[in-house]
């Protein structure tokens, strides 16, 4: 354990909306396509894609910044959970988006690397979009 993977992209919506998304049950399952429980409280506990992962919010900053314990169902049982910081900077346009995941499996950081990419941040490109177009948020 011990990996870290690092992506940074720019999102087409105000931090604090995608904020909002991401700690919302309905919103995240959506742009998942995949069932999500989420409290959006700090300690609250969440679940994605159907139970494979799970954590606790440990400190969310309203429009800003996310931090989560994080693991899978892949994760060995004698391994400790790895941990999400998501940060949410404003930019022209929209937001810059760091997604660090540390304390990852060795041997999985590539699959995370690019399940990060492919199920989860081309998907929320593509949710805002529409979801900016059917508010009138652009």
């Amino acid at each position: 354990m011990g990996e870290t993977v690092t992506i940074n992209t720019v999102l087409p919506a105000k931090p604090e909306i995608i904020y909002q998304i991401w700690l919302n049950s309905r919103q995240h399952s959506d742009f998942t396509g995949s069932p999500a429980t989420i409290d959006d409280s700090e300690g609250g506990e969440f679940t994605a894609w159907n139970g494979y992962i799970s954590g606790r919010n440990q400190i969310l900053v309203p429009g800003q910044r996310i931090v989560q314990s994080w693991r899978t169902t892949d994760f060995p049982d004698d391994s400790p959970d790895s941990e999400l910081e998501l940060l949410l900077e404003s930019f022209t346009g929209g937001t810059v988006f760091t997604l660090i995941h540390r304390n990852l499996p060795e041997d999985q950081i590539e699959d995370y690397r690019n399940g990060w990419e492919e199920h989860y941040l081309l998907p929320l490109k593509e949710y805002l979009e529409d979801y900016l177009d059917a508010e009138n948020l652009h």
